[in-house]
């Protein structure tokens, strides 16, 4: 395995027209670990995510990709080495499974394009990989939600780089699929080297399948380390503004956030708004 490619956020601000997102932000991504980044709601995740695969040109601060400017790199080199699956991919009308998939090969193929057994054999674990091989021939439209994400998810695999983002890798799919995917992500990771960055909903799946956990407040880096650093009972009220309990999983060993709601709370009368005792 050759060493693995360095992707760094230096005082970053985003934003859209006048409206700033993300402000002043830091990151330094471990190479060959998995990240996932966590916060709540229009905190500035998936912009900061647009950022790092270079969709969205920083206002202030720069994005390094080895060291350099990844808005100088060449589209074509920063495709042989980063893989992002957005938020909500539109896939062409009409395509079927095998040739979007496909396209996940386009960076490694020169001018003239020309399709190789190494092509061939790319795509083929890549919707192994994803229990989608028997989808191929089917139109992308024609899917349920869970299985197009899965064949999204099949095409990053297939551009085989050393660095995929995934914007909400997830979405849509049921409790068994997401850790089906998650499981994969690691099997990457591991066996590969794969430097993943992923943005979660879940905060216990964050901990559980992270190595690096980034907390995002209002667009600013709230915290980031390992889960059991990052994910305390302080961390999930501030960046959250809920309370809970955080415990060790009891299958990982890692933390797992119990909420507390108002229903849950030791005087469910005093929790209540508008009851009194």
């Amino acid at each position: 395995m050759t060493d693995a490619h360095r992707l760094d956020v230096q005082s970053v601000t985003l934003g859209y027209g006048d409206r700033t997102v993300v402000e002043d932000l830091d990151l330094a991504v471990p190479p060959g670990r998995i990240t996932a980044i966590v916060g709540a709601n229009a905190c500035g995740k998936s912009t900061l995510l647009r950022a790092m695969s270079r969709l969205l040109a920083p206002g202030a601060g720069q994005v390094l990709l080895d060291g350099k400017d990844l808005r100088r790199t060449p589209t074509k080199e920063v495709a042989r080495k980063l893989g992002l699956l957005p938020q909500s991919p539109i896939a062409p009308e009409g395509i079927v499974v095998a040739d979007l998939v496909s396209r996940g090969r386009h960076p490694h193929q020169r001018l003239v394009a020309r399709w190789t057994p190494e092509d061939d054999a790319a795509v083929a674990e890549a919707l192994a990989a994803t229990d989608t091989t028997e989808l191929a021939d089917r139109p992308v439209d024609e899917l349920s939600g869970g299985q197009r994400q899965r064949v999204w998810i099949a095409m990053a695999l297939a551009q085989q780089t050393d660095l995929l983002l995934l914007d909400e890798p997830t979405t849509f799919l049921d409790v068994n699929h997401q850790v089906e995917v998650l499981d994969l992500l690691t099997d990457l990771n591991r066996l590969r080297g794969t430097t993943i960055v992923m943005v979660l909903h879940d905060l216990n799946l964050a901990a559980r399948y992270a190595d690096h956990l980034v907390a995002v407040r209002q667009g600013r880096l709230h915290s980031s380390g390992e889960p059991g650093q990052v994910l305390t009972a302080a961390c999930v009220e501030q960046v959250f503004g809920m309370r809970s309990q955080v415990i060790p999983d009891p299958v990982s060993g890692k933390p797992m956030v119990l909420p507390i709601g108002r229903h849950h709370a030791a005087s469910p009368l005093e929790a209540a708004p508008g009851l009194s005792r």
